[in-house]
Parts: C-alpha cells; structure tokens; sequence
C-alpha cells in the first residue's frame, strides 16, 4: 500500500524513493509487525481470557503440562493480525507475478482451519463432550484442496518464464529438476505441492508443544527464506551465485520478514511460562505460509534442511505410532507399550521425559534450527 501510495510522489520529494528498495521495505515490514504485535497482543489476550478460550492439553502430554490447560489459545490471531496488516503495508502486489497474494492466501486459509478446529475444540470443552475440534478427515480435506489449488495454477501460469511450473531446484547444484513429460508433471507436481504444504503445516502444527517451541523455530526458517528470496528476485546476485532469478520474488522477502516480526513480538507473550498459545490457528498458518513460500521459491529441498526440527517432530510421531501399531500386532499390547521407540512423541516430549527441563529442550532445539540454517544458506554459495 505505502508502495503504490507513496512512490509516485517520488520526483517531488526524493526521500520517497526509499520505498521502491525491498531491503527497506522488508525491515519496515519486520518493525511494523513487531510493533503491531505489542499493540494488538494484550487486546486479543484480555478477548482470550475474558471468553475462557483456555488450551486444551493433548492426550500423552507429559503430566508437567496439565496447569497449562488454564492459559489461552488462539494466540495465533496476534502473529496473523500483526503479520499481515504489515504486509498489506509495505508489500508491493502485483497480478503479473501475484507471489504475495498466493503466499497471503495460503497463510489466510490454514489459519482459517485451524481457527475453526480451535474453536470446535473449544465449544465441546464448553459442553463437556470430548475435545476432537474439527474432524480429521475435513481438516486434512481443507489442507489437501490448498495444495492441489496451488500446484495446478503454478502448472497453468508458471511464474517466471525461467523455470516451467513443474520443477524444482535443487541445493548446491546448478541445474534444476524438470518433470519431462506433460502428462505426468500434470498429475505429480501438484501431488507434490499438496504433500509439502500439508506436510509442513501438520509438522509445526506437531512441534507446537512447548512454551516457545513453534514460534522461535518458525523465526528462524522464515528468516532464513527472507534471504533466499532477497537473493533469488535481484539479477546480479542470481548471475554470481550460480541461481535461478524469479522475477518479482522478492516481495516474498517482506512477507518472510513480516512474519519474523510478528513471531518475535508473539514470543513476548509466549515465552515460558506462556501466557497464551497459538494454537492450530497460528501452527497451521505458519506451516502453510512456510510451505508456500518454499514452493514458491522452487526451494521445497530447502525446506527440509531449513526445516530439519519440524521434520524430526514429524517423523517421530510417525515412528512411534506405525511400530507401536506392529509390534502390538505382532508381539501383544504388553509387549508394544514396554517397548516403544521413543518415551513419549512427538520428540520434544521425549526430551522432557529424559530429564531435560521445557527451557532447555526449547533453546536447544532453537540451536539446532539455528545450524540447519546456516547449513541451508551454504548451500547458496557450494555450486
């Protein structure tokens, strides 16, 4: 909006032209999201406690996290309030190479599930029935249709003549790999897309588990897409490091920095002991903003390296439920709950079951998304 406002005016008064640079809109987008969440967190908290939108503890949580069935949810409304009004702000849409209104979609319609499972969780907690929230199969329904919508219109409207809808690029290699045959690109590429953007969203859905936890890692790999896209929308920098330039992409740099905003000022309130969560509305938006962005970006390979900590929650969970399900089949129920690959999935609360205290197993785990990182942005340079 301050774009196509301001810049006009640019000739008479040649400050103006500052908003035609990414970088400073980006870092504008980040202060005005942080700023933001400051202002709207503790109304949308005093909302939150006023309704008694308390948290509902999972089933297999560790018992050291039955008191936090008394703070509030739904603290994904500050990320996603603070968040998208700075983009609005200080992004620059364009239908030509819609990056930002794909990436808000996206963003807006998970959290819209995951507000509406919220909610459903909610009212039956109310009621006294038992806390499912939205039906499985209809919440996957929503995440699976975002995917598929995605993946077919990049099929159709590719959005940079560089690269054709379906393919990907690859980390620390100078090629890209290509779905050759028509037919079969049509019907893989939005498979593909489908299984990352649900994938991503269940996994900080997943990770979203201790005080802290989800948001600081979100920080971080949004952060780190922030340069990729910076890098990856200017010519000069896709010509020296051997990259793939998408035009336009770097407006994806003011969306990722918006949300690290929004996701430090979230921390604020969310830093342990919580005062409020941010339930399926904030993990699921963030896991499909994250995953979008990604695809966006032909870096859905990135997405695993940067991402490595949601990977491992997922996967843990995954583990753990298919051979608990084999060895009781096989062995007996006796003998599959003695044996059970982890002490309790997902794996942060393992940690917590070995000893280690949530602050330790939080900050840790942000050191490790801190190495995946750095581990990701080398590949920038190794081609």
């Amino acid at each position: 909006m301050l774009y196509h406002f301001l810049l006009p005016f640019a000739k008479q008064f040649r400050l103006l032209n500052v908003f035609g640079y990414i970088s400073v809109r980006a870092v504008g987008a980040a202060v005005t999201a942080l700023l933001l969440s400051f202002i709207v967190g503790p109304m949308i908290l005093r909302a939150l406690q006023r309704q008694a939108w308390n948290q509902v503890v999972r089933e297999g949580t560790p018992d050291s996290h039955a008191g936090k069935g008394n703070t509030p949810t739904m603290g994904g409304l500050i990320i996603l309030n603070s968040a998208l009004v700075s983009i609005a702000l200080w992004g620059r849409f364009s239908l030509s190479h819609p990056y930002l209104y794909i990436a808000v979609a996206v963003t807006v319609w998970m959290g819209a599930i995951g507000f509406l499972d919220d909610y459903l969780k909610l009212r039956q907690k109310k009621l006294g029935i038992k806390n499912e929230g939205l039906v499985e199969k209809y919440k996957l329904m929503g995440q699976v249709s975002a995917g598929l919508l995605l993946g077919l219109y990049l099929w159709y409207h590719p959005l940079s003549p560089n690269l054709p809808g379906a393919s990907w690029t690859i980390p620390s290699m100078k090629f890209v790999l290509v779905l050759p045959i028509p037919v079969l690109a049509w019907l893989l590429y939005p498979l593909a897309t489908t299984f990352i953007l649900t994938g991503t969203s269940n996994a900080v859905n997943i990770t979203d588990g201790l005080d802290g936890l989800a948001a600081g890692l979100s920080a971080i790999a949004f952060g780190t897409f922030a340069i990729f896209s910076y890098i990856m929308g200017r010519v000069d920098y896709t010509r020296f490091l051997f990259m793939f330039y998408l035009q336009d992409s770097g407006e994806l740099t003011v969306f990722c920095l918006a949300l690290v905003g929004a996701l430090i000022g979230f921390l604020w309130f969310n830093a342990h002991p919580a005062q409020v969560f941010m339930g399926d509305t904030g993990s699921l938006a963030l896991g499909g903003a994250l995953g979008a962005v990604a695809i966006l970006l032909k870096s859905e390979l990135v997405l695993a390296i940067v991402g490595a900590v949601f990977v491992g929650e997922m996967l843990s969970v995954i583990a753990q439920r298919y051979v608990f399900k084999y060895r009781k089949k096989r062995y007996g129920l006796e003998y599959a709950q003695a044996h059970r690959v982890f002490r309790r999935a997902p794996l942060h609360h393992h940690f917590e079951m070995i000893g280690w205290k949530e602050s330790q197993v939080v900050v840790r785990f942000w050191i490790i998304g801190i190495l995946c990182a750095f581990l990701a942005l080398s590949t920038l340079k190794l081609r």
